[in-house]
């Protein structure tokens, strides 16, 4: 930090006072104090700008975390609701094997009850196999997520752990009961069968024995199936709190950092205040070039335009058209108006000059109001492939960007407004640098603006 920050409390007229004061007194050099100003309001709007985007990729991994969380939550909830269901089908089982014993008469149509209880049986647990699959890939994406995180996403790694190993157990569960299903099914056929022909049978007490030995092998088959559809209950249930309470935690921790993220675009705003001001001053600074030829370019652009429409080459309808028609198959999404192949044209060959001011310059195109940008430099303008990455940094025409930085460039009726941001190249990869935008007028009306990126 420098002198002018370390200050005793001088805000609004009395810091413009003290520094006037400093810049006129006969030992201090004014163009070294604005050029100092500006330059570590420059040092600090690039940390600001930094911090900010970190900030913002640290609340979105958040977000995603707590997405993850209320979907594994949800998973565990539904195979609760499968257990649930196995757990009212047993009771009914158990019903229906009460009345095959309370009469011989009518255990035919007690039988037939308990085999389509099973029926029920076997599809809610080929449904919680299916959810336990279907837990077990989530858990998996948000292991991925956690290792991603690193030393963050710990915490969250063994929750997903946790969650794996029970959607494991849940489904060796499930295929337990699938097995039991199966092999009661055809006990309760043979049994079926055996009561239907217990008249033929020689001795009657044999074979009324054989039935309620059958009868109570169906009884025990019940209850396995009631105590693993209860283990897996007891098993969701402390899985889940823990899942629920990891999720509210990292939900908690995605809104402080947006509330950081606010903090910090205030600290980034006020060192883009002091770059301008020193900017303003009249004093040259690093930005007076770039500042004064953009300026320059600005104008330039909304007299090229007005002749254009004075010549009829496009009607005023066509340059302010704010139809913006998809490219299909564009990835990302790129799009054409009445106006991009004009500006494809007319704007081109203007645009590639930004380059040859200097090294710094990164990009410099002309935007609507909207932040659609119709044509760009052209090592930004190559045809889109199959590789969305690549597509990402290389095809940077015909896109519309509306980000905090773009949008307030393209609002901004000062003569120029400079930024600090922070540029997505794709693939993961960011360069801080700096933002100058100068209003473009098209007969008094802005059409949009200039955009200079350069770098520190």
């Amino acid at each position: 930090m420098f002198t002018f920050f370390r200050r005793e409390p001088a805000v609004g007229s009395a810091a413009a006072a003290d520094l006037a004061a400093a810049a006129n007194a006969p030992d201090i050099d004014v163009e070294q104090v604005f050029g100092s100003i500006a330059q570590q309001a420059s040092g600090l709007g690039k940390e600001s700008a930094d911090l900010n985007g970190l900030i913002d990729d640290l609340a979105a991994m958040s977000g995603r975390q707590a997405a993850t969380f209320k979907a594994l939550a949800d998973e565990i909830d539904a195979m609760v609701q499968a257990n649930r269901v196995i757990s009212d089908v047993t009771k009914a089982s158990h019903a229906s094997v009460r009345r095959a014993r309370q009469t011989v008469e009518h255990v035919g149509q007690g039988v037939a009850g308990v085999t389509d209880t099973l029926a029920q049986v076997a599809t809610a647990a080929s449904e919680i196999t299916q959810i336990a699959l279907q837990t077990r890939l989530v858990a998996f994406n948000a292991l991925v997520e956690a290792k991603r995180a690193g030393d963050a996403g710990r915490g969250f790694g063994v929750v997903a752990e946790a969650v794996k190993d029970l959607a494991t157990r849940v489904e060796q569960s499930s295929n337990l009961i699938t097995s039991t299903v199966k092999q009661l099914d055809v006990r309760i056929r043979e049994l079926a069968h055996n009561i239907a022909s217990r008249e033929e049978a020689p001795q009657g007490a044999a074979r009324s024995d054989s039935f309620h030995a059958a009868v109570s092998e169906v009884e025990r088959g019940v209850d396995d199936i009631a105590a693993a559809a209860q283990k897996n209950l007891e098993g969701c249930a402390g899985v889940i709190a823990s899942v629920r309470g990891l999720s509210q935690q990292v939900a908690g921790s995605s809104a402080e950092l947006q509330n950081a993220r606010k903090k910090t675009e205030g600290f980034l705003a006020l060192s883009e205040q002091l770059i301008e001001m020193a900017a303003e001053s009249g004093i040259q600074t690093e930005d007076t070039p770039f500042i004064e030829a953009a300026v320059a370019m600005g104008q330039q652009i909304g007299r090229l335009f007005e002749q254009a429409i004075d010549d009829a080459a496009i009607s005023a309808a066509d340059l302010f058209d704010d139809k913006y028609e998809l490219i299909r198959g564009s990835n990302p999404e790129q799009f054409m108006t009445r106006f991009t192949a004009f500006c494809d044209r007319a704007l081109a060959d203007i645009l590639e000059q930004t380059l040859q001011w200097s090294p710094k310059i990164t990009f410099g195109v002309a935007t609507d109001l909207r932040g659609y940008v119709p044509t760009n430099n052209r090592k930004y303008s190559r045809p889109q492939g199959p590789d969305q990455i690549w597509n990402l940094a290389n095809c940077r025409n015909r896109r519309i960007y509306n980000g905090r930085t773009e949008m307030a460039a393209i609002r901004s009726q000062r003569k120029f407004l400079l930024q600090t941001y922070r540029r997505d190249m794709g693939g993961g990869n960011f360069v801080v640098m700096k933002h100058l935008s100068v209003p473009i007028l098209v007969a008094g009306k802005q059409w949009g603006a200039v955009r200079i990126g350069y770098q520190f």
